[in-house]
C-alpha cells in the first residue's frame, strides 16, 4: 500500500478512540501490575519474653514466619515475597523457609536487615527487582493476615491509591494523656479524641512503589509505621476494611489467640 493510499489518522479510528485506548492501556497496566510483599523479620520481640526471636517463635509447631510468608504467597498477585532476616541470621531464615512447604507459583528471597525496622524495609525495598509496581509491607508478627485482605490492599493500589492500610473501628474509647515521669504513676488526661474517627492500622500496608522507595529516601525520622512515611511526603493514605484475626502478636496472650485462631481454621476450613 503507498502512503496516498493508507487511511488518515482521522479514517482510521473515530474521534476519541485514541484516548479510550489510552485509558484502557492504563487500566490494564494496572490490573495486571506486579506485586512484592517485604516482610521485616529482624526483630527481637521482647515483649514475648526471652527465647527465639519473635518471627521465628512457633505456633501450632510452625513458626510464625512461615504463616506469615503463607499469607502474602496465598494471594495469588503476590509472586515474590522479601524476608528481612537478622543480620546475623540470613542463612537460618532461609533453612527454615527451604524446610516448609510453600506455594510454587511464588519466589521467595532471605536478606540480612537492619538495627531498625526503617532500614530493614528499605534493605527489602532496595532487593526487589525492578518488575514491581507494587509492594506490601508485612508485619511477620501478623501471622494469620486472611487472604482477602491481602487482595483488598493490592487491589486498591491497583486502582490508583498511592499508600493504603487496612484498619478496624476501635472498640474502646481512647485518651490522649500526658505520659507519666515514672512508670505506674497516674497519668492526667488531656483529651478524649472522637472514636468514630479513629482506626486501628495493621498490616499488610500497600504501596505504588515509586512512593515507598521515595519515603524511605526522604523520611530520616526513625518510624514504625510506611504510611506514616508517605503522610509526612504531603500524600494521601487511604484505610480500607482490615480484620479481627489480622491482630499483632506481641505478648503471651496473643499466642494463645492465635494458637485458637488456627485451631479452629483446621477444624472449620481444613486449613
Amino acid at each position: 500500500m503507498s502512503d496516498d493510499s493508507r487511511p488518515s489518522p482521522a479514517q482510521a479510528a473515530p474521534t476519541g478512540t485514541g484516548a479510550a485506548a489510552r485509558t484502557s492501556t492504563g487500566q490494564a497496566a494496572r490490573t495486571t501490575a506486579r506485586a512484592a510483599a517485604v516482610i521485616p523479620a529482624a526483630g527481637r520481640g521482647v515483649r514475648l519474653g526471652p527465647g527465639a526471636p519473635k518471627a521465628l517463635r512457633a505456633l501450632n509447631g510452625t513458626p510464625m514466619l512461615v504463616h506469615a510468608v503463607r499469607a502474602m504467597a496465598a494471594s495469588r498477585a503476590v509472586s515474590l515475597v522479601v524476608v528481612v532476616a537478622p543480620p546475623e541470621g540470613a542463612a537460618e531464615v532461609k533453612s527454615l523457609l527451604d524446610a516448609h512447604a510453600l506455594p510454587e507459583r511464588t519466589d521467595f528471597l532471605v536478606v540480612p536487615g537492619g538495627d531498625t525496622r526503617q532500614e530493614s524495609v528499605k534493605l527489602g525495598l532496595d532487593a526487589l527487582p525492578p518488575d514491581y509496581d507494587i509492594v506490601l509491607v508485612h508485619d511477620a508478627a501478623r501471622p494469620l493476615v486472611p487472604v482477602d485482605t491481602v487482595d483488598t490492599v493490592i487491589e486498591a493500589v491497583r486502582d490508583g491509591a498511592q499508600a493504603v492500610v487496612p484498619a478496624l473501628p476501635l472498640a474502646d474509647t481512647v485518651k490522649e494523656v500526658e505520659p507519666a515521669g515514672v512508670a505506674g504513676d497516674p497519668e492526667p488526661v488531656v483529651a478524649t479524641p472522637e472514636r468514630a474517627r479513629l482506626r486501628a492500622v495493621q498490616t499488610p500496608q500497600g504501596f505504588d512503589r515509586a512512593t515507598l522507595i521515595h519515603a524511605h529516601e526522604t523520611v530520616t525520622d526513625d518510624v514504625t509505621d510506611d504510611a506514616g512515611m508517605v503522610e509526612r511526603l504531603g500524600l494521601r493514605v487511604v484505610v480500607v476494611p482490615g480484620h479481627e484475626e489480622a491482630f499483632k502478636v506481641t505478648r503471651p496472650l496473643d499466642l494463645v489467640l492465635a494458637e485458637a485462631v488456627l485451631t479452629r481454621r483446621r477444624l472449620t476450613d481444613g486449613f
